[in-house]
């Protein structure tokens, strides 16, 4: 229809430049226009005194607006407008087809597969059509560009597409050729992420329109899909570890199913799940235990359900690395007291926490517990940072800030900055706001901004309860069941003094609150501050939950458990290595990347760094690290893991012939999966990738079209055309309608 009434396809139109021919200048034909309008007005008005009294209003107006369009469209006329195009040259340019040639394109819908479709469109005239003006080149396009002499050689058989890194590959390989226009026929499932800017760039510089053709479905009807599964890289042994499980569906919004994660064939835990609305991502936390010590491909999974299209989207695989080194945390209390003795009774399971504590006895005398050599803090709180950094987490009890000398505190302060530990704070009587830590110089690490008073410890009742945040969090989860744990905290015996916290900061997460002399405030506060985190528990009070509950009840020690295993992971040590992916589908390129510290936790760039890779079959190798561009003491390797299969990478730096630190990441190839996922056509990526390059998207029925509009390119060998726009039937009938829209009005109006 549109070229119907313009004459032109609308490439013209959106490609073209419009123009006046007329010999005569544009500025006579403004003063033209502006006196023809002129004069309709002035003749209009001085006929209003003898017109119909309907007319001298507003109907008076249409007349004129009506009458100036229609002598506005004759004088533009008579300067004979056209467009300019640039057209390709007939049968010097070539017209590159890219047929995706991936697994996704042998789904069947309706009986017939998408590669048929595609197939199909193109035997059906489409590349006739384009060979009759054009030079054509086919290619079958997955994870990258091959050349094909026919439409048979395809199979829909690759484990991968790769669109972006195929068209980066058909631009560097025609550089001397006169592309004129590429047309993809895709489903658009590109499993790299999408079009990046370097390939955009090179089809623009060339000026090459792709035109995208799409295939396949935008929403299935009957489909469950999981979009990811949020879980920590690592975990220590026996600890509790959350995943949130992100997933949409369409067909099943109401329906139950049960939502599992497993280790291999082991079933660790799952949970029923009710669909919302179709389309949505939902997302829902799983706990699990982390178990034995090791490296785990844990794989998330929702149940297939009855006329599902796809069951192959509905599990995705996750690398946990799971760590039995032991956790050293020094704990520092200013005076005995119950709460003391609990925490420590707490730890005293756990085999991967060593709580090390000191006990301000008296002004003068300390006593320690769970040291591993007598001369260990012999001489109380670490003085330099050789014998405070190994730990990996600092908690101070009911002690005051001028306990520490200025060179302690900021001893403490690079603990949690530099060397990324962690720090809890607890209520007391010399403690937070009452112990001065407000006015010293470790008030920048706190999570809270303190009150600016003292007395702000209180022996009194208070009540707890989880905010929303902590009722979200592994760290505050007392039972598995979401409702039941925020009633298992509101359950829990009344502590028996609290400290005024103050106001917590704008980057701080308030998990627990206390309601106290009428006021409800934060009991449980965390902050991260550089490379580690903080934490505020604004009670020495705890103690109570244990004598308050029968002697089986563990709720005092789970508390404390999770607490302190939260504090001590996640610190780093002196190296820290890590991948980019540590999922590969369908490609093994990675790259390896250490950070590496010394003793005093200060960047090492003179450090010589090492890869031990291990994987399937006994597979070894040894990688040397280069230092990165960007980072003192950072370093990388580029490496490629050439079989399918789980690698773990032992990462040694040393300084001469001494090691400085030691760490293990863990990756994983995995092919044939990526295809399974995104499977719906990606109309957007193809609609993008068209509009950004001067292309258009077209439907598989519209492809009739396709031959009469690709020639308007300033690609490859181009000729300007111009195009007149007189004799547009458009133009005609824009005429007869403002003409015959007159006479009506008058008609109807009453003034012929």
């Amino acid at each position: 229809m549109f070229q119907f009434l313009f004459k032109y396809p609308s490439s013209v139109f959106f490609k073209g430049e419009f123009v006046l021919l007329g010999g005569w200048p544009k500025w006579i034909l403004a003063i033209l226009l502006l006196a023809a309008a002129f004069g309709s007005a002035v003749l209009i008005r001085s006929r209003l005194p003898q017109a119909a009294p309907s007319l001298r209003s507003w109907r008076a107006g249409v007349i004129w607006l009506l009458q100036s369009c229609l002598v506005t469209l004759l004088l533009i006329l008579l300067w004979k407008p056209a467009m300019i195009v640039a057209e390709l040259k007939p049968q010097q340019n070539i017209i590159a087809v890219l047929v995706d040639d991936s697994r996704s394109m042998a789904i069947s819908e309706d009986g017939v597969t998408r590669q048929a479709q595609a197939t199909g469109v193109l035997q059906a005239g489409v590349l006739a059509g384009l060979q009759k003006s054009f030079q054509t080149r086919l290619y079958g396009l997955d994870n990258h560009l091959t050349h094909v002499s026919s439409l048979a050689e395809l199979k829909a058989s690759s484990p991968v597409t790769r669109i972006s890194d195929s068209l980066k590959q058909m631009v560097d390989e025609t550089a001397d050729l006169p592309i004129g226009a590429v047309v993809l026929l895709s489903d658009g499932a590109d499993n790299t992420g999408g079009i990046d800017r370097e390939t955009m760039a090179s089809l623009r510089e060339r000026r090459i329109p792709v035109h995208t053709v799409g295939f396949g479905r935008e929403h299935p009807s009957h489909d469950i899909e999981i979009n990811d599964a949020d879980v920590a890289s690592r975990a220590l042994v026996n600890s509790r570890v959350a995943a949130r499980v992100s997933f949409h569906q369409r067909g099943y919004g109401g329906r139950k199913a049960m939502l599992k994660v497993r280790d291999g064939d082991k079933p660790i835990a799952g949970q029923e799940i009710t669909f919302a609305a179709d389309g949505n991502i939902q997302t829902e936390s799983l706990l699990f235990n982390a178990g034995a010590a090791g490296a785990k491909a844990l794989q998330f999974s929702i149940d297939v359900l009855p006329e599902e299209e796809n069951p192959s989207n509905n599990a995705v695989s996750r690398l946990v690395s799971v760590e039995a080194d032991k956790r050293r945390i020094l704990y520092i209390e200013g005076e005995p007291r119950w709460e003391y003795k609990f925490i420590r009774r707490s730890e005293d399971d756990d085999r991967i926490v060593q709580l090390v504590s000191i006990l301000r006895t008296t002004e003068n005398k300390i006593y320690r517990q769970g040291i591993s050599d007598p001369a260990e803090l012999g001489d109380g709180f670490p003085a330099d940072s050789e014998k405070l950094f190994p730990y990996q987490a600092l908690v101070i009890g009911s002690v005051e800030a001028g306990y520490f000398t200025p060179a302690q505190q900021e001893l403490i302060k690079q603990f949690v900055d530099r060397r990324g530990g962690a720090l809890l704070l607890l209520g007391g009587r010399f403690a937070l706001a009452d112990g001065g830590w407000g006015a010293s110089r470790l008030a920048d690490l706190l999570p809270v901004v303190l009150p600016n008073k003292k007395s702000t410890f209180h022996r009194d009742p208070a009540s707890v309860e989880l905010t929303p945040v902590g009722a979200d969090s592994i760290l505050c989860r007392l039972v598995e069941d979401p409702a039941r744990n925020l009633d298992r905290w509101k359950a829990l015996p009344r502590l028996m003094d609290y400290q005024e916290p103050g106001t917590p900061k704008p980057g701080a997460a308030v998990l627990a609150e206390m309601q106290a002399g009428g006021r409800k405030m934060p009991l449980l506060i965390t902050e991260n501050y550089g490379r580690g985190r903080t934490a505020v528990l604004a009670t020495g009070g705890t103690w109570r939950w244990r004598m308050g509950l029968p002697w089986q009840d563990r709720t005092h020690e789970a508390f404390w458990q999770q607490l302190l295993r939260w504090l001590a992971s996640d610190v780093p040590g002196p190296v820290v290595s890590s991948v980019v992916n540590p999922v590969l589908f369908d490609d093994g390129r990675v790259q390896l990347k250490a950070e590496v510290r010394g003793k005093d936790y200060l960047p090492a760039p003179e450090a010589r760094v090492e890869a031990h890779i291990s994987g399937p079959q006994g597979f070894a190798s040894v990688v040397d690290f280069s230092p990165g561009p960007s980072s003192a003491g950072v370093f990388q390797a580029d490496w490629t893991a050439e079989q399918t299969g789980l690698y773990e990478a032992e990462v040694v730096a040393k300084r001469g012939q001494e090691e400085v630190g030691r760490d293990h990441v863990i990756f994983q190839r995995t092919d044939g999966v990526a295809e399974n996922f995104h499977t719906e056509q990606n109309r957007q990526l193809l609609e993008k990738l068209a509009a950004e390059t001067g292309g258009r998207y077209w439907r598989p029925q519209e492809l009739s079209r396709l031959s009469s509009e690709i020639p308007y390119s300033a690609a490859g060998i181009t000729l300007r055309e111009t195009k007149d726009l007189w004799n547009m039937p458009a133009v005609f009938l824009l005429m007869l309608g403002l003409r015959s829209s007159e006479w009506l009005l008058r008609r109807k109006w009453g003034i012929l």
